[in-house]
């Protein structure tokens, strides 16, 4: 039987994978703590838990009529973002997928009423830096899947999706770690101005209502209420977090949703990105499960 047997939300921001000389100019000399707190997570969890399988849910790539969870054997190429092509130019990657697993997901969606998931092995389909950007901090010889966020789904269809991937994994015999790969606030600076809001403090995050909100949500994750950060989704929703939070929702469903206790530990600082707020935080697999019902 397969379990979870960790999960985090982190930040794929593009300044983790800038050379180190151009990194430090933006932070005014100082190291992100995104970029170092990767580091310290494959040291510190990564590398003692060994798992079988990563997945991702990845906050750059939407889909329209389903989610998608890639069932590629392999994945191998070049990556340039469309978004920011002179930051992140034909950077090679190279990820062993389980096509094994994205096929049971898709045969458990079929089975469950009200839930859209297509495992897709075209050789062509496009990889996001929300994935990429982790591989060279993170990488081993697990396996790497992706899955989508839906653009049109609703808190109902994260949860169904996430339970689904949830017993996909216990049906499987596979260790599990998810990342919810993205940000908590994602308003950027305009165009003339964020150039003076690069650096990592939080005092460039957009708005002192985006600070407020985020902290309040970080706190959460800590105490382990995630009930508290699911009720407070729609207020959330006022400062715009990246992707309608779906990469979190995806994970948190995946949990156990609101009966989750699984507590946050920080592997970074709450940092800007032109405006945006970025964290780390590892969530360990509770000694008496993941949710409350276990206890």
């Amino acid at each position: 039987m397969g379990e979870i047997v960790g999960a985090a939300v982190l930040a794929h921001v593009p300044t983790i994978v800038m050379p180190d000389k151009e990194r430090l100019a933006l932070n005014n000399g100082r190291e992100s703590t995104l970029h170092s707190g990767l580091h310290d997570l494959k040291r510190e969890v990564l590398d003692v838990l060994r798992p079988d399988l990563v997945i991702v849910f990845d906050s750059h790539w939407f889909t329209t009529v389903e989610f998608v969870i890639t069932s590629h054997d392999r994945r191998k190429g070049l990556f340039t973002s469309d978004e920011l092509p002179r930051g992140m130019s034909s950077v090679p990657y190279d990820i062993v997928g389980n096509r094994e697993f994205a096929t049971l997901v898709g045969r458990i969606a079929d089975e469950t009423p009200n839930c859209w998931i297509t495992p897709i092995d075209n050789e062509h389909l496009p990889i996001t830096y929300a994935t990429t950007n982790f591989m060279p901090f993170l990488q081993g010889d697990e396996a790497w899947i992706s899955v989508s966020v839906c653009q049109t789904a609703e808190a109902a269809d994260f949860d169904a999706v996430g339970r689904v991937i949830a017993q996909a994994i216990a049906e499987s015999d596979l260790q599990v770690v998810l990342i919810a790969s993205g940000a908590l606030s994602h308003t950027f600076h305009s165009l003339r101005t964020l150039r003076d809001h690069e650096a990592a403090g939080e005092e460039h995050i957009f708005s002192q209502r985006a600070r407020d909100a985020d902290h309040g949500i970080i706190e959460a994750w800590q105490r382990g209420d995630h009930e508290a950060v699911i009720d407070q989704f729609d207020a959330f929703s006022l400062v715009r977090p990246e992707a309608h939070f779906g990469h979190y929702q995806l994970m948190v469903a995946a949990l156990g949703g609101k009966k989750c206790v699984a507590k946050g530990r920080l592997f970074s600082e709450y940092e800007n990105a032109i405006g945006t707020g970025q964290i780390h935080v590892w969530f360990d697999q509770p000694a008496g499960g993941w949710t409350k019902g276990n206890r």
